[in-house]
């Protein structure tokens, strides 16, 4: 949302809005036949007024509005439209208001966007309405805890589909190629779960039998992808989770059918509208991808079903609430997966993706209580973050041992029918799980919920002559500026090497409180191998390993039995780098060697992106260039040797094209792309295709020309974003420009594009490139945040920052910025200082770096 005068809605507004009024229905018609720009909207809203005679507003964001009739009196909308605000005086008890305007569709990925397919020149639209964005569609009041029905009518192009919250009926004709689609009414529901998706989609049609019946499934995509659409294993899914979820919740499906859209240049992973879920399109494989974001799909999948009953039958009262809404469906759709598919492993992806994210998230000067303060709509939208979503999950997590699983499981069904179709806040979920467990939550609440950090943990070890440990314990420490010391439930294991093979010997389940808990069990057994606290990954902090320990790990980072132990330990050496407790140079060789025979798809992606980070931006300058070539062999190498047609082949293939520089020797690349070289069940498709043609650009082996040929082959709108990237590569000051003026400037580029300019214009080994950059980036701030919208304003904000460049002088640069405008928006301070905070991480590391030289 763009932030002027006006288009903001505070939380003290919001709770003088839902105390006067309460809305009953809203009747909403579409054209989507205007024009290829704007369509016409009306909302016919039904509500009451508990003080008749006050007045309120109601929320619209568009191109126009035409009328403005208020219980059959006509207002005049010069008079009362401004900004984001129909102002309605002088309420009666009953109300009844018509707003009729004209809407413009976005290229955002927000409000109603409108696509057109490069592939056939198909139009598709789509809604995005979270946070505030209901209102570029309709006019209404734009607050989740005024719940109503909806009814919506829509006319568009008789040879689409149209769907929507409701089962979708038969249209009916209103003119030549025209139609019009009916709905009926939607369950009370909140405005920023409604949604419409009209165009040519296909459609594979299915249904699944729930405790309400039979309940309609589809899966829709796009025409030109319907080749790609494994249906089959998404329905599949779906049905695992209805299953499952009724069966926890104790709740039947509350809405009646469930369609899944995958939409094209969406921002997000996915949307939860209720009974109409939207899909980052990247989840239609058009090519092999790694089984980590297979993975990732189904989580995903299975978070936006959860949803259902955790947000949309029960809905926070205001967007405080945010982080239980999406913490909750992270814990429950991780659940889930582990418990009702395949993935059995999703715990140990938690660990490894999750929870590092929330770590990183935790240790910015950003970071916030779970719990956080949200006094207006600019406050949430830059909250959806690695606090909201992971950190919270984790700490969901700890709650459940804490109460115990049955405790939590009755909890949660008391609580979804006390207050289903209704708006909750924090203090009611916990009231239920109180009753049910018995244990007083509102201490826990305060440690865990209201502060903000991330405590670090590790063990003190005292031997005596023979090697036996005498004492053990496990010292917390907290950040001086967030000194909060948690209490922790967590296992310590030791593990010995034992013909090659790192197994737990013990293990130790304990209550960790204050600066130092001793953990009496171990004392008077032989010092491990490995000691490894938060075994298992109970807990919710930073781990540290002693010296044998990490030695341990140094020399045998593959020896584990299992994948977590594992990961926890590889965490931890890269936490220590990232603290610049550990030089990168030293990291290097134990990530390296973690990469053999590696068969956890999501841990070999993190390490593989940990390389990439430690080598371009945590070594000392100086060395740079050596380690990234003793980097780039070794990949080539695991690359060369790894299974046929294995993950590991595609993922590292990918690595050596994303860390491809000029100056190296790029024939096995070139080879890979032209035929010349085979590599066995290695897919040279589409989308590798381009992965290799980018690094060739990179390196100044290729040129716009080659860029030219590849996307006359890929008529699509992945094509068009893959050469975007690529040209945006090219190691020349004209590339990096070009890049800056689509992506920057020009305000008519989608936002799927201006993502993939980014990507491509920070890939710059040369810094010569971006210098110039670094005063035109801060420049441009203060007016990309003002004039626009909050989704491509962040993604600007965030991928063109110069990171490339990461060193004394950029910090200097945004610390000097953020010195110079106190008076900038919160959302775009934000940012701007998380960029900073992640630049000075870097210096530290750097430094630490070259003190081995």
């Amino acid at each position: 949302m763009t932030p002027m005068p006006g288009t903001n809605l505070t939380r003290d507004e919001a709770a003088i809005r839902s105390d006067l009024i309460e809305v009953d229905s809203y009747k909403v018609a579409l054209d989507l036949t205007t024009s290829e720009k704007v369509f016409a909207t009306q909302s016919t809203v039904r509500f009451s007024c508990r003080r008749p005679g006050e007045g309120t507003f109601i929320d619209f964001i568009g191109e126009s509005v035409e009328s403005v009739e208020l219980n059959g009196e006509a207002l005049d909308p010069a008079q009362v439209y401004a900004d984001s605000r129909i102002t309605l005086p002088g309420l009666a008890a009953e109300n009844v208001l018509t707003v009729r305007a004209t809407g413009t569709y976005m290229h955002t990925g927000e409000g109603l966007h409108r696509f057109v397919d490069p592939a056939d020149d198909e139009v598709y639209l789509y809604t995005q309405f979270e946070v505030p964005d209901s209102r570029r569609m309709y006019p209404v009041f734009e607050q989740p805890d005024l719940k109503a029905t909806f009814a919506f009518t829509v006319t568009a192009p008789a040879h689409w589909q149209v769907i929507s919250n409701s089962p979708t009926p038969d249209p009916q004709p209103a003119g030549e190629g025209v139609a019009t689609w009916a709905f009926a009414p939607t369950e009370r529901m909140s405005s920023y779960i409604t949604a419409l998706v009209a165009g040519p989609y296909d459609v594979v049609r299915d249904s699944v039998t729930t405790r309400a019946g039979e309940v309609p499934l589809g899966i829709f995509c796009r025409r030109s992808l319907r080749e790609h659409l494994d249906a089959e294993n998404l329905l599949s899914l779906t049905k695992a989770g209805f299953a499952y979820f009724e069966s926890e919740f104790d709740q039947p499906y509350p809405f009646g059918k469930y369609d899944q859209i995958f939409a094209p240049e969406y921002n997000m992973g996915a949307m939860e509208n209720a009974g109409c879920v939207t899909f980052h399109e990247m989840y239609v494989f058009r090519s092999k991808v790694p089984d980590s974001l297979v993975e990732r799909r189904a989580l995903t999948l299975l978070h936006e079903l959860a949803h259902m009953w955790f947000g949309n039958l029960v809905t926070m009262k205001w967007w405080n609430d945010l982080w239980l809404n999406e913490s909750f469906a992270e814990w429950a759709s991780t659940t889930c997966q582990s418990e009702a598919t395949d993935w059995e492993g999703a715990w140990t992806t938690f660990s490894t993706h999750e929870k590092s994210w929330a770590y990183r998230q935790d240790q910015l000067s950003t970071t916030h209580p779970i719990v956080a303060p949200i006094r207006d709509l600019h406050d949430v939208e830059v909250n959806f973050d690695g606090i909201t979503y992971a950190k919270g999950a984790s700490v969901l997590k700890q709650l459940v041992a804490y109460v115990g699983r049955e405790a939590f499981r009755d909890g949660l069904r008391a609580y979804f029918a006390k207050h289903a179709w209704g708006n909750t806040a924090l203090a009611d979920l916990l009231t239920e799980l109180e009753t049910t467990s018995g244990r007083d939550l509102r201490t826990w609440s305060q440690q865990w919920l209201e502060t903000a950090g991330v405590n670090t943990l590790r063990p003190v070890i005292e031997t005596d002559d023979e090697g036996v440990m005498t004492a053990v314990r496990v010292e917390q420490t907290a950040p001086e500026d967030l000194p909060t010391l948690r209490p922790h439930r967590l296992a310590v294991g030791c593990y010995s090497l034992e013909d090659g093979v790192l197994r737990r010997t013990h293990r130790v389940e304990l209550d960790v409180e204050g600066e130092s808990t001793e953990v009496a069990e171990l004392a008077g057994t032989p010092r491990p191998d490995l000691l490894l606290v938060n075994d298992d990954d109970l807990a919710y902090a930073k781990i540290r390993l002693d010296e044998r320990s990490l030695a341990t790990v140094r020399d045998n980072p593959t020896a584990f039995e299992d994948s977590l132990p594992q990961s926890l330990c590889l965490a931890s050496a890269w936490d220590m780098t990232r603290d610049a407790e550990l030089a990168a140079r030293d990291y290097l060789p134990i990530a390296l060697a973690a990469l053999e025979g590696q068969e956890d798809s999501t841990l070999l992606k993190t390490l593989l992106l940990q390389l990439r980070t430690a080598v371009q931006t945590y070594a000392a300058p100086a060395a740079r260039d050596e380690l990234r070539s003793t980097v780039r062999d070794r990949l080539v190498a695991l690359a060369r040797s790894a299974a046929p047609g294995s993950d590991a082949q595609l993922q590292l293939v990918s690595a050596v094209a994303e860390i491809t520089a000029p100056g190296d020797d790029t024939s096995w690349l070139a080879g890979l792309l032209d035929g010349d070289e085979v590599r066995g069940g290695l897919a040279v498709d589409t989308d590798m295709r381009w992965t290799l043609l980018t690094a060739l650009v990179a390196a100044g082996d290729r040129t716009g020309a080659h860029v030219d040929d590849e996307a006359a082959r890929d008529r699509t709108a992945a094509g068009r974003e893959r050469a975007a990237r690529a040209r945006a590569a090219a190691p020349t000051a004209e590339a990096k420009e070009a890049a800056w003026r689509a992506g920057v400037e020009d305000a008519s580029t989608s936002n799927s594009v201006i993502d993939a300019h980014a990507l491509g214009f920070g890939r710059a080994s040369d810094e010569s490139l971006l210098t110039p950059f670094v005063q035109r980036y801060h420049e441009a701030l203060v007016g990309v945040w003002r004039d626009r919208t909050h989704a491509v304003a962040e993604s600007i904000a965030t991928l063109f920052y110069p990171m490339a460049l990461a060193g004394p002088e950029l910090l200097a640069a945004t610390q000097a910025w953020l010195d110079e405008n106190p008076d900038a928006p919160a959302g775009l301070r934000r940012t701007v200082a998380e960029n900073r905070d992640s630049v000075a991480r870097a210096v530290r590391a750097q430094d630490r770096d070259a003190q081995e030289d």
